[in-house]
């Protein structure tokens, strides 16, 4: 192998990583996101429960 396509080579290696570490870093941005929503929203249907204590405590089934 030359130079040429050595550095070529080692070049379009580091892009490629680049490239991964900034796409990881986009997928663990939106991990995050995903997260706080869903924090969110068990923390709504935690209120719902302190408001109406009775709700959803009992099934009643008749079979």
């Amino acid at each position: 192998m030359d130079i040429t396509s050595l550095s070529m080579g080692l070049a379009q290696s580091n892009l490629l990583t680049d490239v991964g570490t900034a796409m990881l870093a986009k997928s663990f941005e939106q991990a995050d996101v995903v997260s706080n929503a869903i924090t969110q929203m068990m923390d709504a249907s935690a209120m719902e429960l302190s408001v109406n204590p009775d709700i959803g405590a009992n099934i009643d089934i008749y079979i």
